[in-house]
């Protein structure tokens, strides 16, 4: 009778294990690991579990933190998407092996093969432009600029740009290098290097000031961040703002175009729910959502169908580097040597 008993119950203990794993295998959730730290991306991932039923379960920490996480948990890694910035840093985790390749129709739609890695392994959900910021009273002809010229004796002492261990600076280097090869592009930059208003510091909108105060005349940086002071509550950045202008370098008939970054996703070698990954890309990709990255950070919408906000309207059009961002990847080792042996600090 008592081994009846334990019968029974550890039936019924198999049973509800067994209806408790269903349960779990069921729920419509997906897992994603984010670098991106935006108010308006919990906001966009809200809307997608409203339209879907899925739900969204968020976890936020650096580029190189979250890849080191996953491939630490190895198959038992709950992630089914990873987002971070930068083709370079998507290229980290690729060579980390962690991604896997995504075959979708809707996606390859809307995202231009430009922004999308050649085997599926990751995509653009937003574009970054890398630019010339100027100061239009010092800076003739600023519409024409390029990369190159930032090199030219013209500019010895009136250029600012934050360290070459930034990351966005390496792409923009790595662009340069599948263009116009190892050689030129470390010709230019020990130009760049000579023409230095003041030591590398300090993030992109510290390069902005510089140009508006006049330690600088022209600066690189990332479109968003002029964006941002432009349209932002902080009065002193709106005054800098209002005395720089952005150029899109490179363009014209000859041009190669601006360079573009992204910030992208991919989903995870060990996925336990692709399916939802799939879906959660696709709809980020859709105009409603894209609205969210240009309205959240200005970024320009990797979906072409997406209407842009007012400040980026006033930036103008422009053609885009042709170059496939998977290269930035590719070439980021090169691009940091050079960029080292160039005395770029």
């Amino acid at each position: 009778m008592k081994l009846r008993i334990l019968a029974v119950i550890a039936c019924a203990t198999l049973f509800i294990a067994c209806s408790n794993e269903k349960k779990a295998n069921s729920e419509k959730i997906v897992n994603v690991y984010s670098a991106r730290h935006y108010d308006t991306d919990d906001a966009l991932y809200s809307e997608f579990t409203e339209k879907t039923g899925i739900k969204v379960n968020l976890i936020e920490g650096g580029s190189d933190e979250l890849i080191e996480r996953v491939k630490s948990e190895g198959i038992n890694s709950p992630a089914d998407v990873l987002i971070t910035v930068d083709a370079g840093r998507l290229w980290r985790a690729e060579e980390a092996d962690i991604l896997q390749p995504v075959d979708s129709e809707i996606l390859s739609e809307r995202i231009p093969s430009s922004f999308r890695h050649p085997e599926g392994l990751w995509m653009g959900l937003s574009k970054r432009v890398r630019g010339i910021v100027v100061n239009p009273e010092t800076v003739e002809n600023y519409e024409e600029l390029t990369y190159e010229d930032l090199a030219d004796p013209r500019f010895e002492g009136r250029v600012c740009v934050r360290s070459s261990n930034n990351i966005y600076n390496q792409s923009l280097v790595a662009s340069m290098v599948e263009t116009k090869g190892v050689e030129a592009t470390e010709e230019w930059a020990e130009g760049l290097v000579s023409n230095f208003a003041r030591s590398p510091q300090g993030g992109d909108r510290d390069q902005i000031r510089g140009v508006a105060t006049g330690v600088c005349d022209v600066a690189i940086s990332n479109h968003y961040y002029l964006a941002i002071m432009i349209t932002g509550d902080d009065e002193a950045d709106q005054e800098a703002a209002s005395k720089v202008k952005f150029v899109f370098p490179n363009q014209g008939e000859d041009g190669r175009g601006a360079h573009v970054n992204i910030s992208g996703a991919g989903i995870l070698k060990n996925a336990p729910n692709k399916e939802h990954a799939v879906l959660f890309l696709e709809y980020l990709t859709t105009t409603d959502a894209q609205q969210y990255f240009t309205a959240g950070n200005n970024e320009y919408p990797i979906n072409e169908e997406t209407e842009l906000p007012e400040v980026l309207t006033n930036f103008g059009e422009f053609e885009s580097d042709a170059v496939n961002v998977s290269a930035l990847g590719k070439n980021n080792p090169e691009a940091i040597q050079l960029m080292d042996r160039a005395g770029w600090q």
